[in-house]
């Protein structure tokens, strides 16, 4: 991003939005300031009004539409719960419609994405939302490829994040993108936040989905993978004294993927799990985790998250002792000092161990 002059950040507020989809980016950007950055953000709504947000809390506004540049640097929407009254909404679409044509960046958190999809600029596109929208956005507007479960998509100038605090990772990763990831990280920092998750990082987690299955086998199958993700699917289908395809009709029908699908889900889980928390070779780590081998295991990382497991460790590896004086102490997602030792696989997997992703759906 060029220091020569400044780069406005239109954030569109209205009445039921998230407080945090509109604070979070905006608490980034603002930052970012104070390390370099020459971010100038202003909240705007359809009226030029105060608005009050879904917590009750009022915001003021900069201004309405005619306050915002012509050619903004960044626009971005948030979301409400009720996505259907904010499509509904003529002058709130007709405002993100003009913004969208002016802006060089388009952006959107939480639910921020149907109204996006509303003006079109998602059609053809990759997108993110808040995993229980996923589904929604995909049957309301078919011509958005709808991801459910990564935090943050990137599609060409447009920008989508998942729920809630995941707008402040696709911000850390918009001033990444702009003043570098040294930038970035002292924000993150400075915020008490992760440096920051990886878009691709999953918004739910895995290990949980074993609550919601209703068939009492699919149950046993899955609490069975958890406790060893090294089981092979022959294994689990002799075990559960089921054909394959009786258990891959049960493993559809519950929790949309096949065995196949969620064995890997699971064992992605365990080695991130001992990735971030243990120092363990690669290749000790993918054995563990069930992978067998450390190029497996870097082809599905590559895959599902973006990067290999040795960034992924670089970025979210915990202390494991305590830091020298003066040394920033990292932090876990929910911003309180991590020092966890390294897990061992039960450990890794157990219901009380750190999460840093969404409910199961």
């Amino acid at each position: 991003m060029s220091r020569a002059a400044p780069h406005s950040v239109v954030i569109v507020a209205f009445d039921g939005v998230q407080l945090l989809d509109v604070t979070g980016p905006a608490e980034v950007f603002s930052t970012a300031n104070a390390h370099g950055a020459r971010y100038e953000v202003r909240v705007v709504s359809p009226t030029g009004a105060e608005v009050r947000t879904s917590s009750g809390v009022r915001i003021g506004v900069d201004g309405g539409p005619d306050s915002v540049p012509r050619h903004p640097g960044t626009v971005l929407v948030p979301g409400r719960s009720d996505w259907r009254r904010a499509v509904a909404d003529q002058a709130l679409t007709g405002l993100v419609a003009d913004l969208v044509r002016r802006s060089r960046r388009v952006t959107s958190v939480c639910a921020g994405a149907f109204v996006l999809a509303e003006t079109g600029v998602l059609d053809g596109r990759r997108a993110a939302t808040h995993w229980r929208l996923a589904a929604q956005l995909a049957a309301a507007y078919p011509r958005v490829l709808v991801e459910a479960d990564p935090v943050f998509v990137q599609d060409g100038h447009v920008h989508t994040s998942a729920g809630v605090t995941a707008g402040i990772d696709l911000a850390l990763s918009l001033v990444e993108a702009d003043l570098g990831p040294a930038t970035a990280r002292e924000v993150a920092r400075e915020l008490v936040v992760f440096m920051a998750r990886p878009g691709g990082q999953s918004q739910y987690s895995a290990r949980l989905t074993p609550r919601e299955a209703r068939h009492p086998v699919l149950r046993t199958v899955m609490d069975a993978v958890g406790a060893d993700p090294r089981r092979t699917l022959a294994e689990l289908t002799r075990e559960a004294g089921l054909s394959a395809r009786h258990l891959a009709r049960l493993f559809r029908s519950e929790t949309g993927m096949t065995p196949g699908q969620y064995l890997e889900s699971v064992r992605l889980e365990a080695a991130r799990a001992l990735l971030e928390a243990g120092e363990d070779p690669v290749d000790t780590v993918a054995e563990a985790s069930g992978f067998g081998s450390a190029e497996t295991m870097r082809r599905v990382f590559q895959q599902a998250l973006g990067v290999a497991p040795t960034a992924y460790r670089a970025r979210f590896r915990s202390t494991r002792s305590s830091p020298p004086s003066g040394s920033p102490i990292r932090t876990n997602s929910s911003g309180s000092s991590a020092v966890p030792p390294a897990p061992q696989l039960s450990s890794a997997f157990s219901q009380s161990g750190t999460e840093r992703a969404m409910p199961a759906r």
